[in-house]
């Protein structure tokens, strides 16, 4: 096999040129099955195969730059610098990244994980080396979905200045994880199909090369002189007029065809940009018909395509999806927004039930946060659902366009919490902290797929800002047989008893009892407390806990830093009460990749810590 033979970076250098497409066959095949037996990012990975082998076999790593947008589709990366031999640790605990990771190797200059960010990124490198003298070739490869973001276009601006050469790959798949919309998508389709163009070129060389004796010359000439005819029929073209070569578009799975054009690129002294058509999924059927699902994908059998283990309780994004859509049947002023994140988030079936009343933006949760601003300005009811990752790259807009103005804008927070695999740059950890700090967001977070559905509920009539948090995963049904009415700012008392309470946060639910069922079995009172309300917290309740308990343990699946306890802990030290308040959460850190349970278990999210703290403080 040829893949045996690449042990470190550019070792791809080495193998024969007519090997390329049986080396992209090997590659694909790896892919194939480490990633059917470990899950991880398939379909993108398959479709930069060709793209990342010309890039390697036209650069000198780590000498020269790659910066990956988002870096889910590295893995090919990783393979061609050294890093096949460790796959079989992909996105576990304590083994290799699914994202570059500079701690990893030197051929990962740039940590990525969110989109839109890699020009930015490469741009300060060029602009550093231009400073430090140094004349390394730093390429920035973006998808044709994270050209939507606003960031991306803010670096392109900036980029158009540069003196010097910089290479913009734009792997243009049609496909973020949904299917991608606007008017960036809208013109990128036109340049991959626009017939007038192709019309026009194939005229003009027609022409020209019919003129006797220097016809040909000719053409070979214009040719070489602008890269391609197209820049003479087409000067008008977005990047160009940015002042942005453009080239392309080329086949993204044509090794040969990609060497060439990134060496000419090179050559250039400012920004350019190679615009490359690749297909998502390439060269596995079922990822190719299906890219989203394959998109990020669990254990799957790779003969079938079909996910192992397949969970078939309901998920809460799964009770979201229902309660909105009925919510909606009766209630004509509620929309819904997600920014490229239609079946993540459940949205499809809303999609499919009120389409006049569904907004896709793309990547773009600025967007979609000041959008849904205007559309609550006007009189309707938005529920804008984005990743609790996510939606931290939209905190001036929340502050500034929603919260100002106290607009009726439902934030539905999705993988609020620990989320595993995806590791640091997806955790769902800082929510709590960067909302509460908002004057009038207010924040909820549900303690089982019951009070979730009751929460949607409540929310379609509630008015101001308000974040609902929930989990990855299957929907929980523990305290079932706790359902409440809401009321603004109340907590839910489910045990009554004295010493020790122990008030918990959505998601925590579960480990709370537990560690109540621990301190239960060893004779120790334990008050149970659902807070519901993370902002604003049950100040009433607190008051009348401090009467006759010794200890308040607060739980959340957030950073303990800015966190629902230290509002609980400031509360009771500002009015001197006798009790100790001890939060337990997670520390001030981000979180690395590994399963749940395991990250939970590190960071102390379990009952016999819990129940441990208590006893430390009786």
């Amino acid at each position: 096999m040829i893949l045996e033979t690449i042990n470190s970076p550019n070792d791809i250098k080495d193998i024969d040129k007519d090997d390329c497409d049986l080396l992209a066959y090997e590659i694909r095949e790896f892919l194939i099955d480490k990633i059917s037996k470990r899950g991880g990012h398939l379909a993108s990975n398959l479709g930069v195969v060709e793209l990342t082998m010309a890039l390697h076999l036209v650069l000198d790593l780590p000498d020269d730059k790659i910066v990956w947008d988002v870096g889910h589709q590295s893995y090919t990366h990783k393979i061609l610098t050294g890093r096949k031999d460790e796959f079989d640790t992909l996105r576990c605990h304590g083994g290799l990244s699914g994202f570059p990771k500079r701690r990893e190797s030197e051929c990962d200059c740039f940590n990525t994980g969110h989109s839109s960010t890699s020009i930015s990124a490469a741009l300060g490198i060029v602009t550093a080396n231009e400073i430090t003298h140094r004349d390394d070739t730093v390429v920035a490869v973006i998808g044709d979905g994270a050209l939507t973001g606003g960031m991306a276009f803010e670096a392109l601006n900036n980029a158009s200045r540069l003196k010097r050469n910089f290479i913009i790959v734009l792997n243009d798949n049609e496909m973020s994880i949904s299917e991608n919309v606007g008017g960036m998508s809208k013109y990128l389709s036109g340049i991959r199909t626009g017939h007038v163009y192709n019309d026009v070129k194939n005229g003009v060389t027609k022409t020209l090369s019919s003129i006797p004796v220097v016809g040909n010359k000719l053409v070979h000439q214009i040719s070489k002189t602008k890269s391609s005819i197209k820049q003479l029929v087409i000067p008008g073209m977005l990047f160009e007029n940015m002042g942005i070569t453009y080239l392309g578009p080329i086949d993204g799975h044509n090794v040969s065809q990609m060497i060439r054009v990134f060496k000419e690129a090179k050559k250039l002294e400012h920004a350019v940009l190679v615009h490359v058509v690749t297909k998502k999924g390439k060269g596995y059927e079922f990822a190719e018909k299906k890219p989203s699902k394959f998109h990020g994908i669990d254990c799957f059998n790779k003969n079938t395509g079909e996910v192992l283990n397949k969970k078939m309780a309901a998920t809460y994004t799964d009770v979201f999806s229902r309660t909105i859509c009925k919510l909606s049947e009766n209630n004509d002023k509620i929309v819904a927004i997600t920014a490229a994140m239609v079946d993540g988030t459940g949205l499809k079936r809303f999609k499919m039930e009120h389409p006049d009343r569904f907004f896709d933006v793309g990547i773009a949760e600025e967007h979609a946060v000041t959008f849904a601003a205007g559309l609550a300005s006007a009189g309707l009811k938005p529920y804008v659902a984005i990743y609790s990752s996510f939606l931290q790259r939209a905190y001036d807009q929340i502050l500034h366009d929603v919260c100002i103005q106290n607009l009726p804008v439902v934030f539905v927070i999705d993988r609020a919490g620990i989320v595993g695999s995806d590791g640091e740059t997806h955790q769902g950890i800082y929510d709590i902290s960067f909302l509460r700090s908002i004057p009038n967001m207010n924040i909820f977070a549900p303690k089982n797929k019951y009070e979730f559905a009751d929460a949607l509920k409540y929310s379609s009539y509630f008015n101001g800002p308000l974040a609902i948090r929930y989990p990855k995963g299957t929907a929980s049904e523990v305290l079932k047989e706790y359902r409440t009415p809401i009321k603004y700012g109340k907590s839910e008392v489910l045990y009554k008893e004295k010493d020790v309470a122990i008030i918990f946060c959505g998601s925590t639910a579960e480990i709370a009892v537990g560690a109540r069922d621990i301190l239960k079995s060893k004779n120790i009172n334990c008050s149970l407390i659902n807070a519901r309300f993370i902002k604003p917290i049950d100040e009433e309740c607190i008051e009348n806990l401090t009467k006759n308990h010794k200890i308040i343990i607060t739980v959340e699946e957030n950073i303990v830093t800015g966190g629902f306890g230290e509002e609980v802990l400031r509360y009771v030290n500002n009015r001197n009460y006798p009790v100790i308040v001890v939060n337990v959460g997670i520390p001030n850190m981000y979180l690395g990749h590994g399963s749940i349970d395991i990250l939970k278990a590190e960071v102390g999210l379990t009952s016999e810590n819990i129940a441990n703290k208590v006893l430390e403080n009786l």
